[in-house]
């Protein structure tokens, strides 16, 4: 199989052997930019920026990424604006995974787009299909959530902790289980209460009035 063709059977769900050497030479090359990622000090922050933007396609405006980070390619992975990730972040990204603004991600998360064949025989060749994963604005995943290849979170949601999400959350859902489901819609009462009904008091709810 040509490498041009390897290309693209992994970004449109076909069928592909993952273990040809120019494919290890460019995963290499995405791994050597992570370990220095990952061995910058805390007060290294303007370092940290400047390997994300090498690193993956896209970086919005003011990103954190707490390492250690892990990642199969980096460049597949596209970050909107104010994206927060706790630490062991895992991106199978070797299709594209879309991560909308104000996406708040718990530790030890889990994003993955690689799948393998169920027959033995096609498994021991190395044989592999990506499906991609879409993460809308605004959705918050709990630690140790785990997104399956192919899967699309909608806007606002939120995916409780150690959740594995097997199949797409429509926009303003409170989800969670293995697997993950849907349990409720995000509505006006979440204005007024958190934690188990207490209540949201007015020096918190301030914020909101500020133009």
């Amino acid at each position: 199989m040509e490498h041009k063709e390897t290309l693209q059977r992994m970004h449109d769900g076909r069928l592909y052997y993952c273990d040809s050497e120019k494919l290890m030479e460019e995963q290499a090359a995405c791994l050597e930019i992570l370990y220095d990622f990952n061995a910058t000090r805390p007060s290294e922050g303007k370092k940290r920026r400047e390997i994300l933007e090498k690193l993956f396609a896209e970086v919005g405006e003011n990103c954190y990424i707490e390492p250690p980070l892990h990642a199969n390619w980096g460049r597949h992975t596209h970050l909107g604006n104010n994206v927060y990730a706790n630490f062991n972040l895992t991106l199978v990204d070797d299709t594209h995974i879309y991560i909308g603004d104000n996406t708040l991600i718990g530790p030890n998360c889990v994003l993955a787009t690689a799948n393998h064949p169920v027959h033995p025989q096609l498994r021991a060749l190395t044989a592999q299909y990506n499906l991609p994963i879409s993460i809308g604005r605004n959705v918050w995943l709990g630690a140790g959530v785990i997104v399956v290849p192919g899967v699309s979170i909608g806007e606002n949601s939120v995916i409780g902790a150690g959740s594995v999400v097997t199949k797409d959350i429509p926009a303003n859902s409170v989800a969670f289980g293995n697997p993950c489901r849907v349990r409720r819609t995000i509505d006006e009462k979440d204005f007024a209460f958190f934690n188990k009904g207490q209540a949201i008091d007015e020096a918190v709810l301030e914020r909101l009035k500020r133009p």
